[in-house]
C-alpha cells in the first residue's frame, strides 16, 4: 500500500485530543477530483484521517458521485489505510431528482444519497444575495448556471422522483441526506422518509443556508433525524467561520448530545486541512467544558452509527 505523493504527515501534539479523535468517522470530506479547487486528494484525505486515528471517512462532491473516484484511488495505490465511501448529490450535473443516479451509487457501495445541495433554491438564493458573506466556491471549469431543484411539484405536493429515491435508499439502507434544502422542504422530507421507514437520516449544517433554529431541529430530532454540523464553520482559521462555539453548544443542547455529528465539511483550497480543524475543534470543546466521552460521542460513536459500521 503506497501513500500519495506529496503526503502531507500529520502531527498530532496534544495527547489529549490524540487519545478523543481514535476511531473518529469524518462523514463530510471535500476532496479532489471537483470543479471546486481542493486542498487535497481522497488517497491524501484517508491517509491523514488514518494518522489521526480515524476508522472511515465518506467523501462528497457536489457535482457527481466519487464511488469510482475512490474505487480508481484505492487501485492506484494499491489500497487505501481506512474505508472510504461516498454516494451521489442530486444536483443538475447528475440529473437531478434522479433515482437512476441514487441507485446506480447506492448498488456499487455509496452510503448516502444528499438531495439538491449547491442546486437548491435556498443555497442558489444565499449565494447570490447582493452583499452575502456565504464565500462558496466557485467552479473552475466554467459551468453552465445551476438551475433550481425542489421536491415539491406546483401544488406543494412531494414529486414522484423524490418518493423513488427514498424507496432506494431504503432498500440500501442508505443514509438519506437532506442537502442544502430551505428549512420547510427540510422537514417535509424527514417526515416522508421517516413515513418510509428509512432510519438513517442526516440534517447537514443546519444554521448554514438551511435556515433553522435550534427548537426546529430539536423538533426534526424527534421526527428521528440526526443533526451533522460542519466544524469549518466554527473554526476562525477557514473561509467558512460563522460563529463561535457557544452557537454550536446551543444546537447541540437542543438536539442532545447523542442526536449530533460533527463533520469536517473540508477539503477546499485555502481552508485547513479536516484533521487539524477537528484537533482545534475537539480542543474547544473540551475548554467550554464538555466531558471527553460527549466530544468522542460527536466525533466517533455518532457518525460511526449512523454510517452503520
Amino acid at each position: 500500500m503506497l501513500q500519495p505523493e506529496g503526503h502531507e504527515a500529520l502531527e498530532i501534539n496534544d495527547p489529549e485530543i490524540a487519545e478523543i479523535l481514535q476511531g473518529g468517522v469524518d462523514l463530510h470530506v471535500h476532496p479532489s477530483p471537483s470543479p471546486f479547487p481542493r486542498r487535497l486528494s481522497i488517497a491524501e484525505a484517508a491517509w491523514q484521517a488514518h494518522e489521526a486515528g480515524f476508522r472511515a471517512i465518506l467523501v462528497k462532491s457536489h457535482h457527481h458521485s466519487m464511488v469510482t473516484d475512490i474505487a480508481a484511488a484505492s487501485q492506484g495505490l494499491g489500497g487505501l489505510p481506512i474505508p472510504v465511501v461516498s454516494g451521489v448529490a442530486l444536483n443538475n450535473y447528475v440529473g437531478g431528482l434522479n433515482p437512476y443516479a441514487a441507485e446506480l451509487a447506492l448498488s456499487s457501495g455509496g452510503r448516502m444519497v444528499w438531495f439538491p445541495t449547491i442546486s437548491s433554491h435556498a443555497h442558489i438564493c444565499v449565494h447570490e444575495a447582493e452583499g452575502q458573506d456565504m464565500r462558496f466556491p466557485t467552479n473552475n471549469l466554467g459551468l453552465r448556471h445551476t438551475t433550481e431543484i425542489g421536491i415539491l411539484d406546483g401544488e406543494g405536493a412531494i414529486q414522484p422522483e423524490v418518493l423513488d429515491i427514498l424507496e432506494v435508499i431504503k432498500s440500501h439502507d442508505a443514509i438519506m441526506s437532506c442537502g442544502h434544502l430551505d428549512a420547510d422542504q427540510t422537514e417535509r422530507l424527514i417526515k416522508q422518509a421517516a413515513s418510509m421507514g428509512i432510519g438513517r437520516i442526516l440534517v447537514n449544517h443546519p444554521n448554514f443556508v438551511i435556515g433553522a433554529e435550534p427548537e426546529r431541529v430539536r423538533e426534526w430530532v424527534a421526527l428521528g433525524a440526526r443533526i451533522e454540523h460542519s466544524i469549518c464553520q466554527y473554526d476562525d482559521r477557514t473561509i467558512f467561520y460563522q460563529w463561535g462555539l457557544d452557537v454550536l453548544l446551543g444546537f447541540i443542547k437542543a438536539a442532545g448530545i447523542e442526536n449530533t455529528l460533527l463533520g469536517s465539511d473540508l477539503g477546499q483550497a485555502n481552508n485547513p486541512l479536516p484533521m487539524d480543524a477537528y484537533q482545534k475543534i475537539a480542543r474547544g470543546l473540551l475548554d467550554a467544558g464538555m466531558s471527553k466521552a460527549d466530544v468522542r460521542k460527536l466525533v466517533v460513536d455518532n457518525p460511526a452509527t449512523l454510517l452503520g459500521i
